[in-house]
């Protein structure tokens, strides 16, 4: 995903074509919408069992992702031409960036301590990003 950002920003850099950066900026928000779906699926209920009273961080974690979510309607609703998109576009991988280090350095390691299989619950993360991507794909053909 951070390959993605990398390379917006470069386009950005070289003042590229808009169609170009559109599909970056599409991509990333696919990706990120069925990740987003993937984790709030499986993981946060996991996790939120796991974790019994220690909830914070899963309610903090459900604040972030609706809130990249809305930065994700909001780039998915305009084009590059516009004036801030590319602002957008960068505080979007901005707070992924922030999200992703809470989950890893804080989350992460305490569901692990509470016996949490993380290799299972990525496996099952894995194959339903999968499937939501085939079916935001076949949403797109139609």
């Amino acid at each position: 995903m951070q390959a993605l950002f990398k390379q917006y920003d470069k386009l950005v850099e070289d003042e590229a074509e808009d169609d170009e950066k559109q599909s970056i900026a599409q991509q990333i928000c696919t990706m990120l919408t069925a990740h987003a779906m993937a984790e709030e699926e499986i993981f946060y209920p996991a996790a939120r069992d796991a974790l019994g009273d220690d909830e914070d961080l899963i309610d903090e974690a459900t604040v972030e992702h609706a809130s990249a979510k809305d930065l994700i309607a909001q780039i998915e609703a305009s084009s590059p031409d516009e004036e801030l998109f590319d602002a957008k576009v960068k505080v979007l991988g901005e707070y992924i960036e922030h999200h992703v280090k809470e989950e890893e350095g804080e989350m992460f390691p305490k569901v692990k301590k509470a016996k949490l299989d993380l290799a299972a619950l990525g496996a099952e993360i894995t194959a339903r990003k999968e499937e939501i991507l085939d079916e935001l794909a076949a949403g797109a053909e139609s």
